[in-house]
């Protein structure tokens, strides 16, 4: 870096020739292969297609780049030995720690050994003892039958003793010697060991704690987590799950963690509150998910999470950030009341998918097509209402359907629309015929107990404007047809504002509104859908876990 010492020279000059073509003279340079080359490596040679510049040019370009490079490096000189100054540091502060590490390694090692070093004197204590027990118990009963064998004088006694023809003096001396001998023989009848030489209480089964220790990790910090985005789901609240690299080690358990970057409906006073931007850590976690409960509606949450092994944390995850929906989730399942069609809709057992199915239905009906009748969608509401407040629901409808309407149901207007005789030639007794004109969408009538909006084939269909609806700036002029056509969003949401008598349409994932639009709120609103054709549509699982009885 220093410029006192002595620059070096190229030594004399010599003209350059090219390796191609030995008498050739290189007078250019190919930018593709950053060499010098001939005319003839240009004109036919190697070179032929690429892109070459004249030697003087690129004289001038080499030359202020590497005086550029040459000041950067002189004028960073102070920084380059700044950065030497810090590295020595951290070389420093590496062996100190590493040497800290290794004592504490065998701290802890110690510490296991004087553990089991200890229950092992106990072990063999209790052993010893209870062998000495056993030997004294043994050993007494020995001399108890030994002493049989040194009074068998008794025996020959006692057969003088029968030799005794006065029967009094028999008497009185058998009755003593009876006793004796009683005792003799009841001891040999009844005997058993005073001490059990089996010693199996004191065999040990180590194999789990030969298991924990094998599964001791020392493999230092472990792997960041990732957090999985299709798997994980936010409302009021956030169901966040990840997951381990495929060869991670064990992991003791997880730390979450969660902040509020704000929200459109935040004033700056409370953008500047203790609770924005502020980490708060979830309890440990013992598994790949959990659940963050109480979270604000409309704002904008980052999450993290981290692992821990034996005392050590992994680093942070990369934060994902979720968006809120703007009003509280609202849990409901599909009815099978009200104008639900057993011969063309599908009900799951858990009452949480609906499908639609092209089938007989529709080649029974074929007549009626020819003659220019119209099918009619079928439809299935909620089974729980909404009578007042804010609220917020999603679900998702299968790509490959061919129409489907979603939206919202007024209770007080479904039993006069599904009871009161429609004319069925007339493609204006349904809410919608099928076709993409957007018409029968601006045409909203009073009397139509439905405000839906309509997806199908992979898109989703901006109805044209009107009085009673306002149209987000994600959709375009209502004049051109064609561009009110919008890929059809992965999740769908729906809110609906009561109190206000409007509803709106949302991209669940990025939780941008796509339409709004006025509503009659009159009586008890129901999520509606409606499905004509092979249709499908799956309602969010952490809306109706909470409800689901089996």
């Amino acid at each position: 870096m220093s410029t006192s010492a002595p620059p070096q020279t190229l030594g004399p000059r010599q003209v350059l020739m090219c390796p191609e073509h030995e008498m050739e003279k290189v007078n250019m340079y190919c930018e593709v292969c950053k060499r010098p080359v001939c005319h003839l490596c240009k004109l036919g040679g190697s070179h032929a297609n690429h892109k070459v510049t004249s030697m003087s040019s690129a004289y001038k370009i080499l030359k202020e780049k590497l005086a550029k490079s040459i000041h950067y490096l002189i004028s960073k000189e102070d920084q380059v030995r700044t950065q030497i100054t810090d590295l020595d540091l951290l070389i420093s502060q590496t062996e100190e720690n590493g040497q800290l590490a290794e004592r504490q390694a065998n701290e802890h090692f110690e510490r296991l050994f004087e553990t089991l070093q200890e229950r092992k004197s106990e072990m063999l204590r209790s052993i010893e003892q209870s062998r000495n027990r056993r030997l004294d118990q043994l050993k007494t009963q020995v001399e108890e039958y030994q002493g049989m064998l040194e009074n068998s004088g008794l025996v020959g006694y006692a057969q003088e003793v029968l030799k005794e023809t006065d029967q009094s003096c028999f008497v009185q001396t058998a009755k003593q010697l009876h006793v004796r001998i009683q005792k003799a023989t009841e001891s040999l009848r009844t005997f058993h060991p005073s001490a059990d030489p089996c010693f199996d209480e004191f065999v040990l089964n180590t194999s789990r704690e030969e298991t924990l220790l094998k599964e001791m990790c020392f493999g230092g910090v472990p792997d960041p987590p990732l957090i999985d985005l299709s798997q994980s789901r936010v409302y009021n609240e956030a169901a966040i799950c990840w997951r381990l690299s495929d060869d991670h080690l064990p992991t003791d358990h997880h730390m979450l963690e969660y902040r509020r970057l704000g929200g459109p409906s935040q004033s700056p006073a409370q953008e500047n509150g203790e609770d924005s931007g502020v980490w708060r850590t979830t309890d440990r976690v013992y598994g790949p998910s959990t659940v963050v409960c109480d979270l604000e509606p409309d704002s904008l949450y980052s999450f993290r999470v981290r692992s821990c092994r034996n005392s050590m944390f992994s680093p942070y995850s990369p934060e994902v950030t979720f968006h809120t929906p703007p009003a509280p989730t609202f849990g409901f399942l599909f009815s099978d009341k009200c104008g639900f069609s057993t011969e063309r809709l599908i009900l799951n057992k858990r009452r949480d998918t609906v499908e639609s199915a092209a089938g007989m239905a529709f080649l029974l009906a074929a007549e009626r097509v020819q003659t220019g009748s119209y099918i009619g969608l079928d439809y299935i509401i909620g089974d729980t209402g909404i009578s007042q407040g804010r609220h917020y629901w999603a679900f998702k409808v299968e790509p490959q359907s061919y129409m489907v309407k979603v939206g919202v149901a007024s209770d007080s207007k479904l039993l006069e629309w599904f009871h009161n005789p429609r004319d069925t030639s007339s493609p204006r007794y349904d809410h919608d015929s099928g076709h993409d004109s957007g018409s029968e969408d601006a045409c909203y009538e009073l009397s139509q107990p439905f405000t839906l909006l309509t997806v199908g084939m992979g898109r989703l269909f901006i109805p044209k404007a009107s009085s009673s609806s306002s149209v987000s700036t994600a959709a375009a002029p209502a004049g051109d047809p064609g561009n009110r056509v919008l890929p059809m969003p992965q999740r769908m949401g729906v809110c609906l504002d009561y109190e206000a008598c409007r509803v709106y349409f949302y991209d669940a994932d990025t939780m941008r509104c796509l339409y709004e639009r006025q509503v009659d709120c009159s009586g008890t609103m129901y999520p509606a859908f409606g499905l004509m054709g092979g249709g499908k549509v799956q309602l969010e699982e952490f809306l109706t876990a909470k409800r689901l009885t089996f």
